[in-house]
């Protein structure tokens, strides 16, 4: 890898030519498979938005924030460049911190991301926390869900200058929903390739938790912290379920609680320990990936996790959902025939 000459600080398993295919969730996989195979779609998609825009942003952090390198913030920089090393990205992307007391992280840009993360949660996280965090928004990068997150902001905006059409808004608002519910798998799947970077399942679980608790860490247990994730999902009535899918509307991120409690069941489920062994997807197989399946899979998923979850709203739309879901395969079935894939 051109500039690589380091490696991990610790005897982490590497992964070349790992695809970002292997640890995305699957409806988050099928987006993805479905619009990288739609010829300029991105290419479209960054004159929509405008290239200078990332060139804008990157001289706003180069001029504002800190840098990280051999003598800037080299701890997170050793980082930045061992997540770009165990994923086998082609480029190390370049880390700054910026003075903000909010937890947060991102990863910005489409032909040169890079990662910002703030102050604050540098204060709130340890050393393993903040390395699952890094390899979070390299696994974004290697996904390139930052091309599609922009057709998400895109479509927010419109769908709010068109508010006063009730047709137009009402479609609009139908697909950002369903963007939305993307973005939410997106960052389960960012979160599983924290955990690939970072190897350390304490740490990827304690660093959710820290994102609903705080600091206080002696105060909090992972193992409490998962039970409330069973309490979540079961406890209430149907109105209950409703109130948690109307909680959701309008948001990009899972609850914290949701999101531990999918990773530790992602990591207990066989597939992390399978790619760690090197099994896994390559890179050199994406263009080969197969839409139908995908869209196969995605709904296998909701299947699955329909029929595991215990929430009564989810008994009452399960039959719904199903016919939704099957009609869904036709189309795409339908499609395929066409188009050979």
């Amino acid at each position: 890898m051109p500039g690589m000459t380091t490696t991990p600080d610790r005897n982490r398993v590497q992964l070349p030519g790992i695809s970002s295919r292997a640890y995305e969730h699957p409806a988050d996989r099928s987006a993805l498979v479905a619009l990288r195979s739609l010829s300029g779609f991105d290419t479209v998609l960054k004159q929509m938005s405008g290239l200078i825009s990332e060139r804008r942003l990157r001289l706003i952090y180069l001029a504002s924030a800190v840098r990280t390198s051999d003598t800037q913030f080299r701890a997170l920089h050793d980082m930045g460049r061992d997540a770009a090393y165990i994923l086998d990205l082609p480029r190390i992307p370049e880390v700054y911190v910026q003075q903000d007391p909010k937890v947060q992280a991102m990863a910005i840009g489409f032909d040169d991301p890079f990662i910002v993360v703030t102050t604050g949660l540098l204060d709130l996280m340890d050393a393993e926390e903040q390395r699952f965090v890094i390899g979070h928004e390299t696994a974004h990068i290697l996904s390139g869900h930052a091309v599609y997150r922009t057709m998400l902001d895109i479509l927010t905006r419109l769908a709010t200058r068109v508010a006063w059409i009730p047709l137009g808004y009402i479609g609009l608002r139908a697909i950002v929903a369903g963007l939305e519910e993307w973005h939410r798998k997106s960052e389960l799947s960012a979160d599983r390739g924290g955990l690939l970077v970072g190897q350390d399942s304490d740490a990827a679980l304690r660093a959710l938790m820290k994102l609903a608790g705080g600091s206080r860490l002696h105060e909090m247990n992972i193992e409490a912290f998962l039970d409330q994730a069973r309490e979540y999902d079961t406890a209430g009535d149907v109105r209950d379920g409703l109130l948690k899918v109307l909680n959701l509307l309008g948001t990009t991120h899972p609850f914290a609680v949701s999101r531990v409690a999918e990773l530790d069941k992602w990591r207990r489920g066989g597939e992390y320990d399978a790619i760690l062994s090197g099994t896994y997807p390559r890179r050199t197989d994406d263009s080969s990936a197969k839409i139908t399946e995908e869209i196969k899979a995605a709904a296998r998923s909701y299947r699955e996790s329909w029929s595991q979850s215990q929430d009564p709203f989810i008994g009452v739309l399960r039959d719904v959902a199903e016919g939704a879901v099957n009609a869904g395969e036709r189309i795409f079935n339908r499609f395929a025939r066409r188009d050979g894939n």
